[in-house]
């Protein structure tokens, strides 16, 4: 039987990735190009910030998110039920496994022009927390990591009025 090298698999979801890449570079060149902020590894401040921490807290509570999680905490069974002997069909298969993934984590993403750009520190602690939730079932972690932004942004907008 024809067997696809499951690179394609990997080829067509690093695609997915490499797309949300340019778009989140794109979106933070604009956002300190409005700003007028030369300094662009530096954490948004004031409104944009708490923005960044205000859409990322209600995304985490979003049915959206619980249903991108739950296809990222189980991908075997979409990809054996779908697999193919067709490359375009499994570069495709990749592509839309890259989009539950991508579905699942953007908004944790945007939390780093809150914190800033490079932040190692947050970039870690992110990639922890992701790892987390992605591993537990059930809402809470969402939730918990909801309810943080949400306070962390209002906290943000008290301290810029």
């Amino acid at each position: 039987e024809p067997v696809v090298h499951p690179l394609v698999l990997v080829t067509g979801y690093l695609t997915t990735w490499l797309g949300a890449s340019a778009a989140f570079a794109a979106l933070t060149l604009a956002v300190y190009a409005f700003a007028g902020s030369d300094r662009m590894l530096d954490p948004a401040v004031g409104i944009a910030g708490a923005a960044a921490l205000l859409v990322a807290g209600f995304y985490q509570f979003s049915g959206l998110k619980q249903a991108c999680l739950e296809k990222c905490r189980n991908p075997f069974s979409i990809l054996f039920a779908n697999w193919s002997a067709k490359p375009g069909r499994i570069f495709q298969l990749g592509v839309e496994q890259g989009v539950w993934c991508l579905g699942c984590c953007w908004a944790l993403m945007l939390v780093m022009f809150a914190v800033g750009a490079m932040n190692i520190f947050w970039m870690a602690l992110i990639g922890l927390f992701t790892l987390i939730e992605k591993q537990t079932t059930g809402r809470v972690a969402s939730r918990v990591a909801g309810t943080i932004l949400l306070v962390w942004a209002a906290a943000l907008l008290l301290v810029s009025a």
